[in-house]
């Protein structure tokens, strides 16, 4: 397998180029946490169960993501900061077909 090429940008406004594993079974916001991306208990609090929005991330990209399951639309529609653009960190899986994704962490609030 190889890595992905992702462009996360913090909640500073500064944009990271960073190379994902595609062989790990990482998530978003697993990758963005072993990054330090974001402060360290302000992201994936819940540990990638989607009972939080503590890893909510707005997709910039124009990537197939897969549909949002009822726990990530019922967590979301609690959340903050909501855009149509909005998903869970949590919820998507790397793999290859994640090459090019671009990502904004929502803010903390």
């Amino acid at each position: 397998m190889s890595d992905v090429k992702l462009k996360i940008t913090d909640r500073h406004g500064v944009t990271h180029d960073i190379l994902a594993p595609t062989d790990m079974a990482m998530n978003l916001m697993e990758v963005i946490r072993s990054y330090e991306l974001a402060p360290e208990g302000t992201i994936g609090i819940c540990g990638g169960m989607a009972m939080c929005a503590s890893c909510q991330c707005y997709i910039t990209s124009d990537h197939n993501l897969p549909e949002m399951e009822d726990e990530e639309e019922a967590m979301l529609s609690e959340a903050f900061n909501i855009t149509d653009r909005s998903r869970l960190g949590c919820q998507i899986s790397i793999n290859e077909n994640m090459n090019g994704l671009e990502a904004t962490i929502a803010p903390e609030e």
